[in-house]
This record gives C-alpha cells, structure tokens and sequence, in this order.
C-alpha cells in the first residue's frame, strides 16, 4: 500500500510539495517525466538479455532434443521467433563463407592481393615479412618497422657493434635528387646551410663525389633558427656533362619540411610529369579483384578460362607505393633544376661493427666481364675498354678490404662504387661468422695505399645512379622459384650453382660511416659501410647478410647506437625543428596516458617531488627564465673573481641550507616571493611564460622563435675546453693554450651571452659513483657547499632535494566530491528538475587536475628547488661501453656559462642529475664533444 505522499509524488513527476491537491495532473510535466523510464523499458523488454536461442529459454522440463532443427517441436508463440533466427543463422552462414580456409587464403595470388591492401596506409619495406616473424612492429612515420627483436638480445646486439657486425635495414630513409647545373646549385643550396656548423654542399672533397659529407640545414637565410635537420649528401662524380647530380638523404620525419623549402629556393612549383606506375592497380579496382579472388565459396574448376588465367598481383614495391596521382619530379621554369624524390627507388642496408667489410667481401663478388650477344646494359658496358678497366679496379680494391681490420681504417665518408654478381648463388650451407684474413695482406703496401689516400675520384662512380639502368635490373631478376628449380637441376647437391650469362649483374654503392669521431674515448667506435641497392633485390642481399652472422637490429639498436656515440638521434634530440616538436607532443602523450592508467597509489607524486614537467622539457621557458635572471641580478656580470664563495644572485640564495628549509615549510609563500623578487624587466617575461610556454604540443611553430641549439663549432670548442675536467692548479691554463682556446673571462664569454640570449647546449654526462640516468632527468648547478662536501668525501653520492608540499590536492579532492554530487544529481536531471542540473562550469575548472602533476601555469623552473637548474636530460641509461651511467641532454648556454665562470677551477663541469620521481641528486661531469 502506497502512502498519500507517495502517491502524490507519482502523480506530480517527483515534486512532493506541490502547492496542487493530489487529485490533479499536470499531463507536460507528467509525460515529461516518465518518457525516459517508457522508453528505458520498452527497450529492455524488446532486447534479448542473453545471447541464448528461443528453445533455450524454455524451462528444462520442456525442453526437446528435437526443437534445434524442428521448429514445430517448439511452442505456437515461439515459432516466428524461431523462424526469424533461423533465416538470421543462414545469412550468417554465407558472409562466413567469405572467408576461406587458409590453405586458399595462403596461395600465392591471394596471399599478394592481402599484402598489397595491408600496405596501402603504411609502407612495408622489402623486408617487413622477414621483421615481422621477429621482430616487434610498430608503425610509425607512414611506414611500418620493426622496433626490437623478440628475443633477447640487447648485449647481443651490443657485442654485435663492437667485435663483429650488426644489420640495419635503413630503406625507410629517404632520398631527394636534385639535377641541375653546379653553380646554380650550389648558390642556393648555400642559402639552407651555414660554414659555422662545419661542412657545406661547397666543400671539395664531397662536391668531386669522392667522400659523403652531412649537415644541418635550416630555412633559407635564417642560420641559427628554423632549423630543418640533419642530412647526408652524395654528389655524382663529374661525366663530362654540364649537369650534376645530387642525392640528398633524410630522415622520414623531415621529408616535407625540406622538400617544401627545395621548392622554395629553386622555384620548383609546377611538376615536371605525373608519375603512374603500370603494376599498380587503384584500391578500387584492386577491391574488385580481391573480390574476384575471394569468390563467395565457389571453388575454382578446370574448364574456369578465368582461373587458368589469372596473373598474379605484383607485390608493391618501390615507386608502387606511391600515390599514382600525386607528383613526385618538380622543374624550375627558371634555372631548369630538376628536383626528384626516389625515396623507396634506392634501397638502403647498414653494416655496424669492426668485421662489416669481412661481411661484405664474402658476401658480395664483383660481377664478371660479359660479351655474349645477350642485349643487356653490362654487355654494353663490357664493350667500353674505359669502363672495364675502371671495374677491375674497383673489384681490385673491394678485395683489399678483407685485409683492413676496421672500417674505422678508412678515411670517413669513403665512397666506392661497384657491379656485382647475384649474391644468392654465393649462400654457404649453413651460417658462418665472416673473419678478416690479415695474413693475406698483413705486408701488403696497396693496403697501406688505401689506409692514406683513400679509394681514387673514379672508383666513386656507379651505374646506380642511372634509373633506366637501375629499372632493367629490378624487371630482369632471377625469381626464387626459377632460383630454386635450377638448384635442383645441379647433379650435386648444394654445390655451386653457375647461372653463366644469366646471372644478374647488380649496380650497388658502397659508403663508409665513420663511427665516433668527437671526443678521445673509443674513437671510430660503431663505425661501419652502407650499401645502396637497386629496389626489387632488398631480400636477395638480405638472406646472404644473415648467412655471414650478423645480428639484426631495430629502431631501439639504432638508438643505442647513436647513444653510445654521443650524437643526437633524429628526430628525438632536435628539439628546435618542427619533427622534434611533434616527436616531444607525442612522447607526452603516450607517457602522459600511461601514468594515468595507474591508480594514485601506485604512482610518483612529481609535485611533491619538485617536478614540474615529469613528461616534456620546456626548453623555451628554460631559456627565457635564465635569461630574465642574468637582466635581472646583474651580478654576473659584475663579479669578477673565478673563486666565489658562494652562488648568489640578487635576492635569492642557492647555498644557504638554512634557507632551503624555510622555502620548504612553505612552498607557496616560496613562490610568491620568488615572483615578487624578480625585477620589473622580468616581469614582463614571467607573464610571457605563463600565456606561452605551459602548453608544448599546441604551439606549433611559435616554438622555432624561441630559442636555438647552439651548432657553432668554433663556440663549442671554446666551452668544450671550459668544461674539460682538470686536476692541477695551472694545467687548465696549459691546456687551453694547446687548444689555441682563451681563457675564460668576461672579455671573452661575454660576447657570447650577448649573441645567444636563448641557445641550448647538446652535452654528454658521466655519472661520478653510481646511479642510473632516465628520460627528462633535470641538470641542476651544485652549490658550493655540495662541492665542498664532495672533496671532503669521495663516496658522498650528493645532496637529496626536500620534499615539497602538493598544493593542489585540496583541489583534487574538491573534484572528486564534485563528480560524485553529479552522479546525483544525474537522477534529478532525469526526473527533470532543473535546479538538479550540476553547474559545468565549476566542474570544467578542474578537469584537468590530475593528482601529482602540476596543473597550473609553470613558475619559473630554474629557481622552483633547492638546486638552481641547468637543463633536461633527452636520453640516459647505464651505458655497457663505459661502465657507468651516462647521459645526454641540452642546457642552457647562460646557465652554463654562469656555472663555468662561478666554480673552482678543479671542479668545473660537475653538475648534480635528478630523476624525476626521485630527490637524490648525483654527481656527474659535464663534457662537450667537438
């Protein structure tokens, strides 16, 4: 029984105290209020609550065997029902039939025509399938490639680049030629690139197409900003011809960039031709011929015309994955320079590792002088006295490289070009590790030759760099299956198979990589050969590679293996172009959506921790805060002496440990004084911070103009030498005069600051004692206390930052009795009272609260701990070829010319690094390598 109230509510839509006798209804505000509920229940009694059939639903005493497959067996009133799921089974059935088994799913037409439409969003490289049985995938820059090996190989691979030889598919790299006249060349590819940097496009040795060279280019007339990034260079030997060719390699993540400003420079607006490749169908039509393919269950008979002849789809290779309506060959109307992007056309191995040229010689024999009547480009060729007696002397000094113990050897960027054989005719019977024969050319003064001069001008050139050439032998290639039934054939098995005047002859590029050149530690360590290709025979070099023992690496091993050189990684150690902006919003991203996916117990409180960005490095803000300090204090430029007591700056002390402790009682009073102590020509910058520098990702190219990466190598020799670690009184002093540097005085330093306000410093560090460097770890400047107690105590580790207080969890619990009262509230929303409606623009201000991250606009981030920092740590782990944790990262030029100027000659470059969920700070040593 219902009470008089309780009828009443019913009746009125939920308002209880309704000035209305209970008698009358409202008819809108009743309807209004139980049209949700109608609607909630005719949908729960028209949907099935489970997925079980009709005769399933029956009670068990009236179940029958029979009812599955005779409707009649079942109840009057469930037989239409029974009907309707019938006729829902059989279509069923047929959209199933669709899918063949898979032994039809794995013939060869099939098995193409799937890879083909699996490729059409991001682009295998020739050697996908091969990674994919091995390797884990990841997707990344329109193409997809192997990231690390399933197995565990990380010392293995390691070992791989230090004693013999690791393998790196590089085809996704890609390739611009520019074709044009030299001199209209070189003036504008001047524009782009800058003598300061090092090497230009002008520059002897590269332009005779001798040696490879690489440099940093940047937006025309802009040097030092606007960066574009880091590529290589190889220029076509000279031919007689008034046209030189030149071929320009970067990085997938840069392409656009540079190719838009090429355009720029040379005028290329309107494209030379549409480029349609002839083996590749649209997606359309190659919809309607998977469909012919995948018949709907029909199998194929003998007296089918179609099935007999039906030619296999080519797999899409090369030029294939191009979009056939889209230009890829632009000309200038006004200088005739030619701009082409042959990206997948030229394919691209890298060999790392002492024992890769041991690799190489037995892999790979120079193809054999032909003059058969076959009508083929090296017959031809064969026919020119010139041109044989250049191939001998080719194939002459590739055999001397099998008596050279290191690549390391040859001078850096040697370039050789070469015509070899097929290199599958040459597979051992099982695997084997290549060695260097040194008793075959230990004495041998044609070795000695090659160590000094290098490989001559002629021997760089190639037939590789003619595409008709390069076409014939991708059409006219040996297929496996032809390969494999000649093998057969052979009256002994597994002997040598000689496929004579058939044997494809391969036009390949061979390129010298340098290894570690800056620094005195491991020279030429990583160094090793890339191998350009002709597409079309990316798995038929691959194959005999992994027979010689090498080991395989990833994207992960290319990462290493720039980590242990100490050289930035594109596109992750570019923060001032626009590839490393989206690089770092990405990484944010991911690491950002991972720390969320803990509960907060289980994860670090970086505001506690004194970390303000845990998950990007605010490289703008760095810079303009060190640069508001310096206009601000003034002392540096006043203080004079080399030995100061103390760091100070005006207002705020960094050594004062009492001082530490009054900031940590209350770290909002700390900020405020800190924004208080800061003078009037900084005010105006801490306001341009906080609208500026909070949000990373969504500034886009607003960051290019807010600082720079310092690229001057004249200037980094220079603070290479102030940072470089002393022990004596005057040995800084004699070392410095070695250089040719000058001593560090206000003279000299001074200039410097004036000229890059905003510049970063890329910077390596080594860990005194222990402890293990991570991603985005702070660099922070050791107080003179913190020094002193390091030469009193050589264990001491370092000092521990103080824990601040989290001013923002009052916030996030707010929010979280807000969420609650909204869920309800929700029901009243339902009933339809306004007044239960929850007010969205107070719960939209804290929605982006987050428990231990900072949710307000950054402070200033120099001065927010204890220890004043310096810069951002981009990669760090403990490294296997020193024996310690190492690290590298950026910092700011001010800031480090202010430590430099303010530490004791025997302890500059010592620096403190924090991990972002730790306060232990550890010691480590700053180098610059030149």
């Amino acid at each position: 029984t219902w009470s008089q109230g309780s009828f009443r509510k019913l009746l009125t839509g939920g308002h209880c105290c309704s000035p209305l006798p209970f008698l009358f209804i409202l008819v809108s505000t009743f309807a209004q209020a139980r049209a949700a509920e109608i609607n909630a229940m005719l949908k729960a009694v028209a949907q099935k609550s489970s997925n079980s059939l009709v005769f399933q639903t029956l009670p068990r005493h009236m179940r029958r065997r029979a009812m599955s497959h005779n409707i009649k067996r079942l109840p009057r009133r469930l037989q239409e029902i029974a009907k309707k799921e019938a006729e829902k089974a059989v279509h069923q059935k047929k959209e199933q039939s669709k899918t063949k088994c898979r032994k039809a799913r794995r013939r060869h037409i099939n098995l193409v025509a799937e890879f083909n439409r699996r490729q059409r969003k991001n682009i295998w490289l020739e050697t996908h399938i091969w990674h994919a049985k091995r390797f884990h995938m990841v997707k990344k820059w329109g193409y997809c490639l192997g990231n690390s090996p399933t197995e565990k190989s990380y010392r293995a691979c390691y070992r791989a680049m230090t004693r013999h030889c690791l393998l790196q598919d590089l085809s996704y790299y890609c390739c611009l030629e520019l074709t044009g006249k030299e001199n209209e060349l070189l003036k504008q590819l001047a524009r782009i690139c800058s003598i300061d940097t090092g090497l230009t496009f002008e520059e002897a040795c590269c332009l005779s197409g001798r040696f490879e060279g690489s440099l940093n280019l940047y937006r025309a007339d802009r040097y030092p900003e606007d960066m574009l990034g880091p590529v290589t260079f190889i220029w076509k030997p000279r031919d007689g011809s008034e046209n030189r060719h030149l071929w320009i390699w970067m990085h997938p993540a840069l392409k656009q960039d540079i190719l838009r400003e090429l355009k720029a420079i040379f005028q290329c607006s309107e494209p030379e031709e549409i480029y349609i490749p002839e083996p590749v169908t649209t997606s359309i039509q190659e919809e309607k011929q998977m469909d012919g393919v995948l018949s709907l269950g029909k199998k194929r008979k003998k007296e089918d015309k179609e099935g007999e002849k039906a030619v296999p789809v080519k797999k899409i290779i090369g030029d294939g994955t191009r979009d056939p309506f889209q230009s890829y060959c632009w000309i200038s109307q006004t200088t005739s320079i030619v701009i082409s992007d042959r990206t997948m056309e030229i394919l691209r191995y890298r060999l790392i590792g002492p024992l890769s040229h041991s690799v190489l010689t037995e892999t790979l024999k120079a193809a054999s002088l032909q003059t058969t009547e076959l009508n083929n480009w090296w017959v031809e060729n064969c026919k020119d006295s010139e041109k044989v007696s250049l191939h001998q002397h080719q194939s002459a000094i590739f055999e001397l490289l099998e008596g050279i113990s290191s690549p390391s050897e040859m001078p850096p960027g040697t370039i050789l070009g070469l015509t070899v054989g097929d290199p599958r005719v040459n597979l051992p019977k099982k695997k084997t590790k290549a060695m260097p024969d040194f008793e075959k050319y230990q004495d041998n003064d044609k070795v000695r030759q090659l160590y000094l001069e290098g490989v001559p001008v002629d021997c760089a050139h190639s037939f590789i760099w003619d595409p008709d050439i390069c076409k014939n032998v991708t059409e006219n290639k040996i297929s496996e299956q032809d390969l494999n039934h000649m093998r057969a054939q052979l009256l002994v098995p597994g002997s040598h198979l000689d496929l004579g005047p058939c044997e494809s002859k391969i036009p390949i590029l061979l390129v010298q990589q340098p290894g570690k050149m800056a620094g005195e530690d491991r020279p030429g360590w990583g160094s090793g050969w890339d191998i350009y290709l002709p597409k079309g025979w990316g798995m038929a070099f691959w194959i005999p590679f992994i027979y010689r023992g090498v080991r395989v690496g990833g994207l992960q091993e290319a990462l290493k293996h720039s980590e242990y050189q100490r050289t930035p990684h594109t596109p992750n150690d570019f923060p001032d172009c626009q590839a490393g902006m989206q690089f770092a919003k990405e990484l944010e991203a991911s690491l950002l959506e991972k720390f969320k996916r803990r509960p907060p117990a289980k994860r670090a409180n970086y505001v506690k921790m004194g970390t303000l960005s845990p998950f990007v490095c605010p490289w703008g803000q760095l810079t303009k805060n060190w640069e508001g300090r310096m206009k601000a204090s003034g002392e540096f430029v006043r203080q004079s002496s080399p030995h100061p007591e103390c760091c100070v700056t005006e207002g705020h002390s960094f050594c004062d440990p009492k001082a530490e402790v009054v900031e940590e009682a209350s770290p909002e009073t700390r900020e405020v004084e800190e924004t208080m102590e800061v003078t009037s020509s900084e005010g105006a910058l801490k306001t341009e911070d906080v609208t500026g520098t909070q949000d990373f990702g969504e500034r886009g190219e607003t960051m290019t103009s807010d600082f720079i990466v310092l690229r001057n190598e004249k200037l980094l020799m220079q603070l290479s030498a102030w940072c470089y670690p002393t022990a004596g009184k005057d040995r800084r002093i004699r070392l410095i005069s070695r250089l040719g540097q000058k001593e560090m005085t206000e003279d000299v330093f001074l200039p410097i600051l004036m000229s890059y306000p905003r510049a970063l410093v890329w910077v390596n560090l080594s860990l005194l004692r222990k402890g293990n460097p991570e991603l985005h770890a702070m660099i922070c400047i050791p107080t003179e206390d913190d020094l002193l107690h390091l030469s009193k105590n050589k264990l001491f580790c370092g000092p521990q930052e103080p824990k601040h207080r989290d001013i923002f969890k009052h916030k996030v619990q707010k929010l979280k009795e807000e969420k609650k009262k909204k869920k309800k509230d929700n029901m009243k929303a339902l009933e339809g009272d306004p007044l239960g409606i929850p007010d969205k623009e107070a719960t939209e201000e804290h929605e982006d609260l987050i428990l231990g991250l900072w949710a307000d606009a950054l402070p200033d981030v120099t001065s927010h701990c204890s220890r004043t920092l310096l810069g951002y740590v981009t990669r760090g782990d403990f490294s296997l070829a020193v024996g310690c944790g190492e690290a590298l990262g950026f910092v700011s030029l001010t800031g480090l010319l202010y430590m430099l100027h303010n530490q004791p000659a025997d302890k500059k470059g010592i620096v403190l690094l924090r991990t972002p969920a730790s306060l232990q700070y550890r010691f480590a040593r700053l180098n610059i390598e030149v």
